[in-house]
């Protein structure tokens, strides 16, 4: 018999070890999850398109860093981004902010914080979401910069 094609009793018992860990650690994660799972509800709830809106119309560059700090903690499925972003223009927001927002809110996850530290460890988890959060901002600068050069009306 060629080795690996037999399963031996060590191999049965490694499995059963491993699932049992992944079930402790599964469980162990549920709290944090269930608690990133509502409080997303409750930022959802809480800001209406119309809320959002209001908070822009300053400076391009300040309605970007205030886009991509609402998408950070907004977060929630990319649908309801793309939703609230089409509403924000359509009260006349800048795309630029809108842009920030919704690349934030798909990549930047300040709610899930707690559960990406936990599973991926914290420095990980911090610097990926600095590093994402910086990269929205060149993003939206470069897709409304793009689109211009393109001749595309931003208005």
């Amino acid at each position: 018999m060629r080795e690996g094609t037999q399963s031996t009793g060590g191999e049965t018992g490694r499995l059963s070890a491993s699932l049992k860990k992944t079930a402790r650690t599964f469980a162990q994660s549920l709290p944090v999850i269930a608690g990133m799972l509502l409080l997303t509800s409750l930022v959802l709830t809480l800001f209406a398109p119309e809320q959002f809106a209001r908070l822009f119309g300053r400076h391009d560059g300040l309605d970007a860093l205030l886009g991509a700090a609402l998408g950070s903690i907004a977060a929630g499925p990319p649908l309801a981004s793309y939703l609230l972003g089409g509403e924000l223009r359509a009260g006349g927001v800048s795309l630029l902010a809108v842009t920030a927002l919704v690349v934030s809110w798909v990549t930047v996850g300040l709610v899930q914080l707690p559960a990406e530290a936990l599973f991926l460890g914290r420095r990980f988890a911090l610097t990926r979401n600095l590093v994402a959060f910086v990269f929205t901002l060149a993003v939206a600068w470069l897709t409304v910069q793009t689109l211009r050069g393109f001749g595309v009306s931003l208005s």
